[in-house]
């Protein structure tokens, strides 16, 4: 029988006893209460068992809890015994400390003696020892074998160094600087032999002397001496030579290039920072050149003329800007070696000389611009010619704008952007005011100015056909303008956005600051210099805020142009009065014939044979029906032209304004329709313009009135 169920945590009674008769009523049913009888049985003698272990386990446990009580009493009393133990000993330790405390002083006081002595003997000893080498200094100078009067002034600055307390402290220095000049004094020829034969061997020896001496600048001097002089002889040559100064530069700047890499190998081998040596060399040649840049930029900027000064400085500037790639690569596999801040100083020696005409930029260009402008001729005898003159004008401003957007890019690396914007305004402004004046030359040539004179009534088109070509040529120019601007933003924040480091807020000093510091910390000059940030502040803040406007805007919404897009907008409105006036022309003839006697009707005999006539018999007089004729006529001129796909005109003929507009609040479908617009604005202008006259008409004749009266009835029912 398995009891170990009772032991478990989920035990059920009655699942159980169920469990213990299943069995039996299987094997046999009729049994099933001895079965119970001898279950019981069990159950009861199992009990007992276990009463009887669960007995024996509790006097023995009894008798084991007498024993552990009298183990806790004697361990109580051991631990008591311990903690009077350790109070004897501290005090003993405490004792024993007074007693030696004085014994301890005196042993201290004792290694400060000796240690004082030792440094008193060894000061004697180094006494000494100055003593005998400032003996022996002048034998050995008579030898001049440098590495052993070096071992000598070595010993010597290291004794020199344990007798800063001597009274003759400052006479021992002075003694010995004049030692390491005359030793400088000795070896000076021997140095200068061994730069310009770039003897290795010796050059190393010189380098530990010198070292030794704490002297290094003044060997490196002797460097620079002696290869700045190379240097500076090769561009004194080149200067006597008749080329041009680009080509002058670009054989000089080889010529430092070369040095950079022949001296960079041969330097790695003696110097321990060759890189920063071979900076320096550059910086001190750059700078002791004679010509110099500037004066050599200044002579050849005056003798060419005044169109190609800026040409002239861009193919300049390139040559110095090819020179800095140039160097740049042969840099970079040791720039992590190199001291940054030479580095910088050696990128802003390179570009120094630009520096001043880059800040002029703005002036330059525009100059520039305004004279190449000046070969664009707008004016000619014939209007034709003009009209076709203005037609290819607008390819050839937009071209000049173009090159000027390059140049900036090139020549000020898009910093220059607002000089770049103040010339293309300068360059747009004079190429409006030209386009303008011969829009007025155009119009006195088609005489819309003058006072009619003739009565005879032509329907020339001619006038009004090319003044839609100007029309369209100034949506050109609209169009063109917009899609300029966006390209010379998309070009001007690729060039100069690197400029515009992450987070720049205009409005805020402290943002300004980080981001100069940001600049500060990156790892390559080259890339990041900044001619502007150098030389004015204020103007470079300008160029930030401006960059930040694209970004932020999109270069599809930047208002760098909107002066000039203003000003072609007012153009254009001129192109679109020049058309209506000479469509309005032949109808202000037609309409002047009123101020005249027989315009206005005399009594003569066909007024008398009309007076019995009804009104509805009067006939329309002939300047009445031309002007109707001619106004209807207009959609068939305009048509050719609002037909075509031509979105410049397109555009042009709904920026432009027409005179004498619908009213406010009518409704006018005729917007809509580019014909019905200007046939509606003639009509307007035609009974205005007759309103007018007939204002102005001092008296007229019965016959005239009742004409005047069917023509206004005609006019108020139509």
């Amino acid at each position: 029988m398995d009891f170990s169920k009772f032991l478990a945590d989920d035990f059920d009674v009655k699942d159980w006893v169920n469990g213990a008769f299943k069995l039996v009523q299987k094997e046999a049913p009729g049994k099933t209460d001895a079965h119970a009888s001898t279950l019981v049985m069990k159950l009861q003698l199992f009990i007992q068992e276990v009463n009887n272990s669960i007995e024996e386990s509790s006097n023995q446990a009894l008798q084991n809890m007498l024993r552990v009580l009298r183990d806790i009493e004697a361990l109580k009393q051991e631990a008591s015994f311990l903690k009077d133990q350790m109070i004897l000993v501290k005090e003993d330790i405490k004792r024993f400390e007074q007693d030696t405390v004085q014994s301890m002083q005196v042993l201290v006081e004792i290694d400060q003696v000796k240690s004082r002595m030792q440094l008193a003997a060894e000061a004697l000893q180094e006494a000494d020892k100055w003593s005998t080498l400032s003996a022996d200094i002048e034998e050995t100078f008579k030898t001049q074998d440098v590495a052993v009067i070096s071992g000598k002034l070595t010993a010597m600055q290291g004794s020199l160094t344990m007798l800063v307390d001597t009274p003759d402290y400052s006479e021992k220095c002075v003694q010995l600087e004049a030692l390491k000049n005359r030793l400088e004094a000795l070896t000076s020829t021997q140095i200068v032999s061994t730069f310009n034969s770039l003897a290795t061997d010796q050059a190393k020896l010189f380098v530990r002397v010198f070292t030794e001496m704490d002297r290094m600048p003044q060997l490196l001097a002797y460097y620079y001496k002696c290869h700045k002089a190379q240097l500076l002889s090769v561009w004194e040559s080149i200067c006597q030579s008749d080329a041009p100064l680009k080509q002058q530069l670009s054989e000089f700047y080889d010529t430092l290039l070369s040095t950079w890499h022949t001296q960079l190998q041969w330097s790695s081998q003696v110097f321990r920072n060759p890189c920063e040596v071979l900076t320096v060399l550059m910086i001190q040649t750059l700078g002791a050149m004679v010509p110099s840049i500037p004066d050599c930029i200044a002579v050849a900027l005056k003798r060419c003329s005044g169109d190609s000064r800026l040409d002239v400085l861009l193919e300049l500037h390139q040559t110095a800007a090819n020179f800095s790639r140039s160097l740049e690569a042969a840099m970079q596999p040791q720039l992590g070696e190199c001291n940054l801040l030479k580095v910088a100083e050696l990128v802003s020696c390179v570009y120094a000389p630009y520096t001043t005409y880059q800040m002029q930029y703005g002036d330059l260009e525009e100059t520039n611009l305004l004279i190449q402008l000046s070969a664009v001729p707008l004016e000619h005898g014939e209007v034709l010619d003009c009209v076709l003159e203005l037609t290819h004008s607008v390819q050839k401003v937009f071209g000049l704008a173009a090159a000027a957007v390059d140049r900036c890019v090139k020549f000020t690396d898009g910093l220059g952007v607002c000089g770049l914007i103040k010339a293309l305004r300068g360059l747009f402004s004079k190429y409006v005011s030209d386009f303008s004046v011969t829009l007025q030359s155009i119009r006195k040539k088609y005489k819309l100015e003058d006072t009619p004179t003739s009565e005879v009534f032509t329907e020339d088109w001619t006038a009004f056909q090319n003044s839609i070509r100007i029309i369209a040529t100034c949506g050109e120019l609209l169009r063109q303008c917009g899609a300029f601007e966006q390209q010379l933003s998309n070009k001007i924040l690729g060039r100069a956005g690197r400029f515009l480091w992450e987070g720049f807020n205009p409005r805020s000093l402290t943002g300004l600051q980080e981001g100069v510091a940001e600049r500060r910390s990156q790892k390559n000059p080259w890339q990041e210099y900044n001619y502007l940030q150098q030389t004015n502040t204020a103007e470079y803040n300008t160029v930030l805020e401006t960059l930040h406007s694209l970004k932020e805007k999109g270069t599809g919404n930047s208002s760098l142009l909107a002066e000039t897009r203003s000003a072609l907008t007012r153009l254009n409105q001129q192109a679109n009065q020049l058309a209506f006036d000479s469509v309005f022309l032949q109808i202000k003839q037609q309409l002047f014939l009123l101020n005249k006697p027989e315009g206005r009707g005399s009594a003569n005999l066909s007024e008398t044979l009309t007076d019995d006539l009804p009104a509805f018999s009067l006939s329309p007089q002939e300047y009445i029906t031309n002007i109707g004729q001619y106004i209807m006529s207009l959609p068939l001129h305009l048509e050719p032209f609002v037909t075509q796909e031509d979105p410049a005109l397109e555009l042009a003929l709904h920026t432009g304004k027409l005179p004498y507009p619908p009213e406010q609040g009518d409704d006018v479908p005729e917007l809509e329709n580019t014909a019905d617009y200007w046939l509606g604005s003639i009509a307007r202008a035609t009974m205005q313009t007759y309103c007018d006259f007939i204002l102005q008409l001092p008296e007229l004749s019965p016959h005239a009135t009742k004409q005047l009266q069917a023509f206004c009835l005609i006019l108020r029912t139509g």
